[in-house]
């Protein structure tokens, strides 16, 4: 009786061990990090960035949805609606957060702790997202290219482009920093070149129109179109206006082009995504944002839509044909 007694004590107990197992297996589980993702503009828009960011991420060693998870965060170009989305993000809570363009500025007010990883056109030290980009401090590094410096080779590209145009026009808002920088740089290029340059005001809807309004009778022959965030949520705006008032325009991405405009030079923004992810690997491994150096994107694109071109009756040289990367018929 007794070893009967002992057989059921020991299948019971090894029942209830049955049971346990699968809980301690799956409490030994690694936790899966979680990525946030912030970014200003819209998920149609960022099809090819958001590929290069997982692109980064994987050759890391993360990929979705075996060890990483991103959640993602649109604006959908409401700005003003970045705060609430970072704060989400942090109550979430994720390991790192990946802000896009200017929402890194909303991501930085919104935590001191959790990783920011950055990327950006504007110049990261000036804005105050760090210390500086060797030594970035606290909690944020990242990815820069730093488009308002390419003001003056973007100058150059036009020149070539439209060498009989006695005014090119430079259209910035000139109350942003970023304005201000371009127009210091352009104004200075123009000066060694001899070349007559105009400023205008593009920092709202109706400053834009107005801007292209005064192209003929200021006789702008051509036109620079800064780098800005502004402008970017409305490119396809400032191309279709660059058509109808038949100028001749650059600009800074690529993306421009696509949607119509002649000519763009800068760096690949796809590029700089995929060092966002790189970092971002590198922080889930352990490295901490203050020691990483801010990178800068050194890959840079130039190029021409030649149905615009004719469109517009411009005939593109050789020359510049043979530096683009890219030509779009």
């Amino acid at each position: 009786m007794a070893i009967h007694i002992r057989r059921r004590e020991f299948i019971g107990t090894l029942g209830g061990a049955a049971v346990a197992w699968p809980f301690a297996a799956r409490a030994q589980q690694p936790v899966i990090p979680v990525v946030g993702f912030l970014s200003g503009r819209s998920p149609d828009e960022s099809a090819g960035e958001v590929a290069a960011l997982r692109k980064g991420l994987f050759e890391t060693g993360y990929a979705e949805p075996d060890n990483v998870i991103i959640d993602f965060r649109w604006a959908g170009e409401r700005f003003d609606r970045l705060p609430a989305l970072a704060s989400e993000l942090i109550h979430r809570p994720v390991a790192v957060i990946a802000a896009l363009g200017g929402s890194a500025a909303a991501a930085k007010a919104a935590t001191t702790t959790i990783p920011i990883v950055f990327g950006t056109g504007l110049d990261p030290v000036e804005t105050g997202l760090v210390a500086s980009l060797n030594r970035p401090g606290g909690n944020v590094t990242g990815a820069t290219f730093l488009s308002a410096a390419l003001g003056a080779k973007r100058l150059g590209l036009l020149r070539d482009l439209a060498p009989g145009a006695e005014v090119i026009a430079l259209l910035v808002d000139p109350d942003k920093s970023v304005g201000q920088v371009q127009i210091r740089d352009v104004q200075g290029a123009a000066r060694a070149l001899g070349q007559s340059l105009v400023v205008l005001d593009g920092g709202s809807d109706e400053k834009i129109e107005a801007a292209f309004a005064a192209l003929a009778p200021q006789r702008v022959g051509a036109l620079l179109v800064g780098g800005d965030p502004f402008f970017d949520t409305r490119r396809e705006r400032l191309v279709a206006l660059a058509a109808q008032h038949r100028v001749p325009a650059i600009y800074h991405f690529r993306e421009y082009v696509l949607a119509g405009g002649l000519m763009s030079y800068g760096t690949s923004i796809t590029d700089m995504y995929r060092l966002v992810g790189l970092y971002v690997g590198r922080i889930l491994k352990g490295e901490k944002p203050a020691n990483l150096p801010v990178m800068q994107v050194t890959k840079f694109e130039f190029v021409i839509n030649r149905k615009t071109a004719k469109a517009l009756g411009v005939k593109i040289s050789d020359n510049l044909l043979s530096l683009a990367d890219e030509v779009i018929e």
